[in-house]
């Protein structure tokens, strides 16, 4: 699923129009963005958690030449999902 399809989707789920939920599309991602960008989670509870993770500089290899390369630290995104969408995805409850 796209944007445009999800929009179309809760578009009709709420009635609203697709030019409305799209402006609230838009604000929500750029809250989450402007929240990560700032260092903070964002915690959706039962989908998932948002989070900025730091990666060490590291030392990789081009696989064509096999040379080294120099990795520089950075930030990452990272996604660690919720029990709802867990359960969700795996059609149900886990069997014990």
């Amino acid at each position: 699923m796209n944007k445009a399809e999800l929009i179309d989707v809760v578009a009709k789920a709420t009635k609203n129009s697709k030019t409305s939920v799209e402006e609230n599309l838009n604000a929500i991602v750029a809250a989450v963005q402007a929240s990560l960008a700032k260092g903070d989670d964002v915690q959706l509870i039962g989908f998932g958690t948002f989070a900025v993770q730091a990666r060490a500089a590291r030392i990789g290899r081009n696989p064509a030449t096999g040379k080294e390369l120099k990795i520089p630290a950075k930030k990452v995104v990272k996604f660690k999902v919720g029990s709802k969408l867990k359960e969700a995805v795996a059609g149900g409850k886990k069997k014990k």
